[in-house]
């Protein structure tokens, strides 16, 4: 099977009213002289991106999407569409947490439909941006993923952006006992705090090991999860 990331740009016809209003958001700031009272006060809610992480087909259910902003620029902009939020909840990022609630999906007919009939299923997040570009996940064996595909550009304006096997989780990095060892206790020391309060002596000295053995062990450790996560990130792998 395949994980296929699509890029695809809805336009205002077919979008979801929440992106609706990230897009005006955008061209509000982009148009700041142009805009009335009335524009300002219905786009200002600073926000450029939602993803959305969780949600299902039932009517009223209960939906969780992430925004790029703080509850209150999120309060600002689901009040002007028909969605109740139950609980907004500031995360770590900066960004913002919502639990909410609506009737139904709400993206045009067409996309729905279209939904239904895919050969394939779709991972979360689904990922709205205010310049009008949305990016999600489909998993299905290729042929069902290119009919979809063929489909989906006849409906929108649409791109491939990457192609992987899909794998139930990502593939771990191939790390020996001692390079686990050499960056568990680089943590413990402070060697990755921010500011760094552990320097690669005070590994050695935990891993009793001299510094250059301590620093090749954190080099190639360093090295096997960085190209790990590359390679999982990069289109066509």
């Amino acid at each position: 099977m395949e994980q296929v990331t699509f890029a695809v740009e809805y336009g205002d016809d077919l979008a979801h009213p929440i992106h609706r209003e990230l897009m005006a958001g955008q061209r509000g700031t982009d148009h700041e002289t142009e805009r009335t009272d009335h524009e300002i006060e219905r786009t200002d809610h600073e926000l450029t991106r939602m993803e959305l992480l969780q949600w299902g087909p039932t009517a009223a259910v209960t939906a969780l999407a992430w925004y790029d902003g703080p509850p209150s620029a999120v309060a600002a902009l689901l009040e002007t569409v028909e969605t109740t939020a139950t609980r907004l909840v500031p995360a770590e990022d900066g960004g913002t947490y919502a639990f909410t609630r609506q009737s139904d999906y709400r993206l045009g007919e067409p996309v729905i439909d279209l939904v239904e009939r895919a050969r394939a299923v779709f991972r979360p997040p689904v990922t709205f941006a205010a310049s009008g570009t949305v990016r999600f996940d489909a998993v299905g064996e290729s042929d069902g993923l290119g009919a979809f595909y063929e489909e989906l550009s006849d409906l929108l304006e649409a791109r491939i952006e990457r192609v992987r096997p899909f794998r139930r989780w990502p593939a771990p990095a191939r790390l020996t006992d001692r390079q686990r060892a050499a960056l568990a206790t680089a943590v413990d020391v402070g060697y990755y705090a921010v500011p760094r309060t552990g320097d690669v002596d005070d590994v050695a000295t935990e891993l009793d090991c001299a510094h250059s053995t301590a620093g090749e062990l954190l080099r190639k450790a360093e090295a096997a999860l960085v190209t790990g996560f590359v390679d999982g990130e990069r289109p066509g792998t």
